[in-house]
C-alpha cells in the first residue's frame, strides 16, 4: 500500500529510509513545540493550549502536504511570522489575538485563491530579489533580538532605548551558555542540535537558582500526562479589527501574504532541489499542489488558533537522510502527535532554554545576506533600511513598508521607473497609506 500510495520505487527509496528521514526532520524542528507557545503567549494566548495547537496544526498541515503533493516537506507555525503576530500585530498595534487570527484566516483564503489561479508565483517573481533577501535577514535579526531579550541579555533602557541586562545573573548567563552550546552543536552538524541545546539548558536549570528564591527550571507536574485542551483557541478567530479598522488591517494582511509567500516558495525550492525533484529547467512538477497544500495549512492554522503554518527548511535534514516522498512527512506528522504526551515536560522549559534557539534560528536566516550585491546604492539603501527597521521598530510590517517605499522612490528618482513592475508600485501605495494615512484621512 505504501509503495503504491507514495510511489517509493519511482523515487528510488524504501519504507525504512523514509521513516528514518521523517524522524530526522522531526528532531530538527521539534523545538517549535516549545518556542512557538513561548512567543505567542506574550500576546495573551494560553500557553498550555498553544502546545497542543502547535503539535496539531503541524501534524495536520504536514499530512495535507504528504497526501496532496507527495513531498518530504514538514510544516509548522512559522518562525518570524509568529513574532510578527505576537509583537507587531497584537502588542504593537493593540489588536486582540482573536482578531489577529481572523487576519491570518483572510490571508489564507487569499493565499489559496492566488495559488489555485497561478497568480501567486507571478507575484513572488515580481518582487525584487534584494528585498526578498532583506526581508529574510531583517526577520532573522528580529528573532535573534527577541531571543536576547527573552533571555535577559538585552533589557530596556530609558537613556539608550536598550542596554545590557544583568549578565552576571544566572538566567542570563545560562542563556549565553545555551547560545554557545547550540552554536557548537550546529557547527559540528549534530542532528537535532537546537532540540539538544534546549534539553540541556532545561536540565541544568533544575539546579540553577533564578535569583528570586526558585530555580530557573521548575519541576514538572506529572499528575496529568494528557495534553491540554485546545478549546481556548479553537475557532476563536473574529473579524472585528478588519471591519472596524480596514485601513490598518489591509497592510497587515499584505505583509502576511508577502512574508508567507517568500518563506514557502524559498523552502519549497530549496528542499526539493536537494531532493533532486526539480526538472532540468528548475521547475517543480508538483509546485501547484504544494502551493495549494500550504495555503490550506494557513487556513487551518487560523482555525486551530496559531500564527501562520509554513513549510520548514528543516525538512532538508530529512532529505539529507534519504527522504524523497510524502511518507517522510507522514512520519514527522505522527511524531508531532506523539509529542503531545510530553506536554508536562514542555511546559517547564524556561526562557533561558528557548532564547538560544531563537538566536540560532535568527543567525540561520541572516546568513542570506551573503546573497546580496550591495555595490549598487539604489539596491543597498532599501536593503539596509529594511534589515534595520524590522528589529528596531519591533515590526516586520513597518520595516517592510519603509523598505518597499524607499526602493520605489529611489528607483523613480534615479531614472529607473520602468524597472519597477506594477505590483511593486501598488504595494508601495498600500504601505504609504498604512504609514501616513493620518495625513490623508
Amino acid at each position: 500500500m505504501l509503495q503504491r500510495l507514495f510511489k517509493l520505487q519511482e523515487h528510488n527509496t524504501t519504507v525504512g529510509r523514509e521513516l528514518a528521514a521523517g524522524l530526522t526532520t522531526f528532531a530538527a524542528m521539534a523545538y517549535i513545540l516549545a518556542v512557538n507557545p513561548a512567543i505567542l503567549s506574550a500576546a495573551g494566548m494560553p500557553k498550555e493550549a498553544l502546545i497542543t495547537v502547535t503539535a496539531l496544526s503541524a501534524a495536520c498541515a504536514t499530512l495535507v502536504m504528504a497526501f496532496l503533493a507527495n513531498l518530504p516537506l514538514a510544516l509548522a507555525p512559522g518562525m518570524g511570522i509568529n513574532a510578527f503576530f505576537a509583537f507587531s500585530i497584537c502588542l504593537g498595534m493593540g489588536v486582540a489575538w482573536q482578531s489577529a487570527l481572523g487576519l491570518v484566516f483572510i490571508n489564507g483564503i487569499i493565499f489559496l485563491a492566488l495559488s489555485v489561479s497561478g497568480v501567486r508565483e507571478k507575484i513572488v517573481n515580481s518582487i525584487p530579489l534584494a528585498l526578498k533577501i532583506a526581508i529574510t535577514c531583517g526577520i532573522g535579526l528580529f528573532i535573534a533580538f527577541i531571543g536576547l531579550k527573552n533571555g535577559g541579555i538585552i533589557v530596556g533602557n530609558q537613556a539608550t532605548l536598550v542596554g545590557p541586562g544583568q549578565l552576571g545573573a544566572m538566567p542570563a548567563a545560562l542563556t549565553f551558555g545555551g547560545i554557545i552550546l547550540a552554536g557548537v552543536l550546529v557547527a559540528r552538524r549534530v542532528p537535532g542540535a537546537i532540540v539538544l541545546s534546549i534539553l540541556a539548558i532545561t536540565a541544568v536549570g533544575l539546579f540553577v537558582p533564578d535569583g528570586q528564591g526558585g530555580r530557573v527550571t521548575a519541576l514538572p507536574d506529572f499528575s496529568n500526562w494528557l495534553p491540554a485542551s485546545p478549546a481556548p483557541t479553537f475557532f476563536a478567530l473574529d473579524f472585528k479589527f478588519l471591519l472596524e479598522e480596514p485601513l490598518k488591517a489591509l497592510p497587515i494582511i499584505a505583509t502576511l501574504l508577502i512574508v508567507d509567500m517568500f518563506d514557502n516558495i524559498g523552502t519549497l525550492i530549496g528542499v526539493t532541489k536537494r531532493a533532486g525533484l526539480l526538472r532540468p529547467d528548475g521547475t517543480l512538477p508538483k509546485a501547484g499542489r504544494a502551493l495549494v497544500a500550504d495555503s490550506i495549512a494557513t487556513i487551518l492554522s487560523a482555525l486551530f488558533g496559531t500564527s501562520t503554518v509554513v513549510s520548514y527548511i528543516e525538512s532538508a535534514a530529512g532529505v539529507e537522510a534519504g527522504g524523497r516522498t510524502g511518507l517522510t512527512a507522514v512520519t514527522t506528522a505522527v511524531l508531532f502527535l506523539f509529542a503531545l504526551l510530553l506536554t508536562p515536560l514542555i511546559l517547564i522549559i524556561p526562557p533561558a532554554a528557548t532564547a538560544p534557539a531563537l538566536v540560532i534560528v535568527g543567525v540561520f536566516m541572516f546568513r542570506e545576506i551573503t546573497e546580496l550585491d550591495l555595490s549598487d546604492f539604489t539596491q543597498s539603501m532599501p536593503v539596509v533600511v529594511t534589515v534595520l527597521t524590522i528589529p528596531l521598530t519591533f515590526s516586520i510590517a513597518e520595516g517592510l513598508a519603509l523598505g518597499v517605499i524607499s526602493y520605489v522612490l529611489l528607483a523613480v528618482a534615479t531614472g529607473r521607473a520602468k524597472q519597477i513592475n506594477a505590483f511593486s508600485y501598488g504595494l508601495a501605495a498600500i504601505f504609504v497609506v498604512h504609514l501616513f494615512h493620518g495625513l490623508f484621512f
